[in-house]
């Protein structure tokens, strides 16, 4: 969809016209007819732009602007008022309700008391507040959009006349799209809270440190657009409050800032393999600390991988140090004892936790230094997270402004130096004073849904819901570390995470279900989500050749212009509606059902799509090897080609001799349900077709596939080549016995029969050393044998033909003789 039917359809009616009236905008950038346009010449020549024009144009476009960041200001101080008036509300109401309760013997204070119903209006104002935010933000991005569109417009159609830096630093002067609503969530947290528990929210440790020192969660990772991120938000606030860890501290931006230095072995990247590969015991080690650089208390970390055949769980543990120290600490001149001694003193923690925290510091410390270990990549993001304080049972996070930048010293540069931690750098995204080589900034929020949930027991329905719906997408096991790394050394690491060509692919998806901030009234309930950078450039020529579709000028036009612009805003709508119901029929759409793993596992194997998911180590790929041959000619490239051609030929005639062949065909079995089981509109409680994606490594490069690797399976490759061995025997046996009987038959029998042994003994020979090389390096291969079973068939047959055409030419021989 274009950017204007999209600003149409999304746009809030009430607020229609403080909006970028984009239309407009798009007529004054061209220039007006030379005369008239008449029945017979609806397409006159239009005039040449002037400097009047360009003046006029950029009139109008201040004009928006202005009217723009007016509206979005006095809303964000309407939305701060209607918080403060809702908190004084609330609190009053609670007051009277803990009045109620202390003294429930006085009439005259159980008579003042709140009803169920005044605690229903306050949650419903607080949640018309709340999609005040929302619709807010929404506008924001719409409108910021449509400015940054408009300016392109014109740039590509008078490229003489560049209008983007110059109006650059009018929207840095009139910023209304920086403004941050974390402050609005925070505050509409505590008191939605508050309401939602009739005055009781639950208290407890919300420290980032505390007794967190080791915990295990089962986490599942999202990416989330821009776009949605403050939706997003707003629908979590409304099942957990947001984590404050002072609430008696009012809500600084810089708080919610979490910077990680990550150390790794720069010669053999050993922590990095192992992380991305998931090996067991693959480790993670960095230094993290909660705020500026100011902070003083740092705390060590150690991310440990464990594979689920060992019966334990991946495990996060951390102690804290202080700032001055980690130097002296990372070179081994600071003691473990020494790290703990005001520990010791305070009384706080008792021994045996003392003691085990002194363990892991001296672990720490012995692989930093034996592994030489140094900071490779930082990590900083602020991070919103949702939690009831003190229970851990659901505890979820979003990072935004994610941000990585190198923390080595490689390329002759001294980034950090003898140091910890480079210093020319801070909380202040977006690192504009870094080259672009030593920083990526990561375009999409990532969202952690952490559950401690008993065996067997669902998450809460709100969450299943959330996690399919069309704000987020699934990128399982993504991690901060490996992906920085990764895009900041593409001369050193080869060895890519799957995740990394689905960067290239937008991750806004159709509404998949009817989920998100609602509110009654005339305001749509279109996501933010839907893709509004399709005003593609055809666009830009249509301004330059329109002539062809203007239409003629009538003198009897409604002079009323907000009224056509109300008439053609309500005919994009049913537009918008129209398409979306062809499109969509039965108002399925592709949204995301599941990850990538998952649909792998839903999906029934065809017998030509062993993993249909990625395509890694294509450094051997035909086309690639044929490509390159192209570009330098000569016999090797003839000889590729006629290959090429004579494999292709090889497979159409397999293909054609299979769709002949008189043999069972399978029946199709349907794909079972997976995913989070939230039924798709109209689709009678089933879920939607599986969409899949095929990935290929970019050149000289390969992408790691996640294959989980158990002692099961190594144990079924021992007995599959046990078996064949026991196979081969018994064959031999057979051979061995035949040879007694004496006669010319019995020792071609036995011949065939060994030799069908022997073949069958050295072909699982190689076929056991194959799998137990794809099984150590953790490749994503077929292990199913479609050749040996077949192959070992028809050896056998052949043998027992022999056997018997032996037998029976003897026996014939015999007769004629007598």
């Amino acid at each position: 969809m274009r950017f204007g039917a999209q600003l149409k359809s999304s746009l809030i009616q009430n607020w229609y016209y403080y909006y970028i009236d984009y239309d407009e905008l798009k007529r004054r950038l061209k220039p007006e007819f030379e005369t008239r346009p008449t029945a017979s010449n609806p397409s006159p020549r239009r005039k040449e732009w002037t400097d009047e024009n360009e003046a006029q144009f950029y009139e109008t476009l201040e004009a928006e602007l202005d009217k723009v960041f007016t509206f979005q200001k006095v809303k964000s101080q309407e939305i701060i008022r209607r918080i403060r008036d809702s908190e004084k509300e609330v609190n009053d109401v609670i007051q009277r309700h803990e009045a109620a309760q202390a003294r429930p013997n006085d009439d005259s204070v159980v008579l003042q008391a709140p009803s169920e119903e005044d605690f229903d209006l306050l949650e419903e104002d607080l949640s018309d507040i709340i999609a005040d935010v929302h619709d807010l933000a929404k506008f924001v991005q719409l409108n910021y959009t449509g400015f940054q569109k408009i300016i392109k417009k014109h740039d590509k159609i008078y490229p003489d006349k560049q209008l983007k830096p110059l109006f650059a630093a009018r929207l840095n002067a009139k910023p209304f799209f920086k403004d941050n609503y974390d402050a609005f969530i925070v505050r509409l947290s505590r008191v939605y809270d508050n309401v939602r528990t009739r005055g009781s929210p639950v208290k407890g440790d919300s420290s980032a440190g505390g007794g967190q020192q080791n915990f295990v969660r089962q986490t599942t990772k999202y990416w989330v657009h821009p776009n949605n991120i403050t939706e997003l938000k707003l629908i979590i606030l409304k099942h957990l409050p947001v984590l404050v860890f002072n609430p008696s501290k009012e809500f600084d931006a810089k708080d919610s800032a979490i910077s990680s230095i990550y150390y790794d072995n720069t010669d053999t990247w050993e922590l990095y393999m192992g992380r991305l590969k998931k090996t067991e015991g693959a480790e993670a080690i960095r230094l993290r600390w909660y705020g500026g650089m100011d902070t003083d208390t740092i705390f060590v970390e150690r991310k440990t991988h464990r594979e689920d055949w060992t019966g334990e769980k991946s495990v996060k543990a951390r102690f804290s140090i202080k700032e001055k120290n980690v130097n002296a600490f990372m070179r081994g001149d600071f003691s473990v004892a020494q790290v703990f001694e005001k520990m010791r003193k305070e009384g706080k923690k008792s021994e045996k936790e003392i003691q085990d925290l002194e363990q892991l510091a001296k672990e720490l410390q012995y692989r930093i230094i034996t592994r030489k270990l140094v900071p490779v990549t930082r990590s900083f993001y602020n991070r919103t997270a949702f939690q009831l304080p003190g229970d851990a049972r659901v505890r979820i996070s979003l990072d935004t402004e994610l941000t990585m930048t190198r923390e080595d010293n490689l390329d002759g540069r001294q980034r950090t130096g003898s140091n910890w931690r480079r210093m020319d750098i801070g909380i202040d995204y977006p690192f504009s004073q870094l080259p672009p080589e030593d920083v990526e900034r990561f375009p999409y929020a990532v969202l952690e849904v952490k559950l401690q949930t008993q065996a067997g027991q669902q998450p809460p329905e709100w969450i299943r819901e959330l996690t399919a719906s069309h704000l987020v997408e699934a990128v399982p096991k993504y991690s901060k570390f490996i992906h920085g790394t990764a895009t900041l050394n593409p001369n050193r690491i080869k060895l890519l995470p799957f995740w990394m060509p689905q960067m290239d692919v937008d991750i806004r998806k159709p509404v998949s279900h009817k989920f998100g901030i609602e509110r009654p009234g005339p305001s749509t309930d279109m996501s933010t989500s839907g893709n509004l950078d399709e005003d593609s450039d055809e666009e830009g020529d249509e301004l330059l050749a329109e002539e062809a579709n203007a239409r003629v000028q009538a003198d009897a036009d409604d002079n009323d212009e907000n009224v056509q612009r109300l008439r053609a805003a309500r005919d994009a709508l049913e537009q918008h509606e129209q398409d979306q119901m062809l499109d969509f029929p039965n108002g399925q759409h592709d949204g995301n059902v599941m990850d990538e793993e998952e649909r792998t596992a839903a999906k029934i194997p065809t017998e030509h799509d062993d993993y249909p998911i990625y395509d890694s180590d294509d450094e051997d790929d035909e086309a690639d090897k044929l490509e390159e041959a192209k570009r330098v000619g000569g016999p090797r490239y003839w000889g590729l080609l006629a290959r090429h051609h004579v494999l292709l030929a090889g497979d159409y005639l397999t293909k054609g001799l299979k769709a002949i062949a008189p043999v069972p065909r399978p029946t199709p079995i349907p794909p079972r349900e997976a995913g989070m089981g939230i039924p798709r509109p109209g689709a009678a409680g089933k879920l939607g077709q599986i969409t899949e994606k095929r990935y290929k490594a970019p050149k000289g490069k390969k992408i790691h596939v996640p294959v989980r690797v158990e002692p099961k399976v190594n144990f079924a490759n021992e007995r599959t080549f046990l078996s064949w061995l026991e196979f081969s025997i018994i064959l031999g046996s057979i051979a061995a016995t035949l040879l007694n009987f004496g006669d010319s038959v019995s020792l071609a029998s036995a011949w065939a029969f060994t030799l069908v042994a022997l073949i069958a003994l050295i072909y699982s020979m190689f076929i056991y050393l194959y799998r137990v090389d794809k099984i150590r390096k953790r490749r994503a291969v077929s292990f199913h044998d479609r050749i040996g079973p077949t192959a070992l068939c028809i050896g056998l047959f052949i043998a027992v033909g022999i056997s018997f055409g032996f037998r029976l030419e003897k026996g014939g021989e015999g007769g004629l003789r007598g």
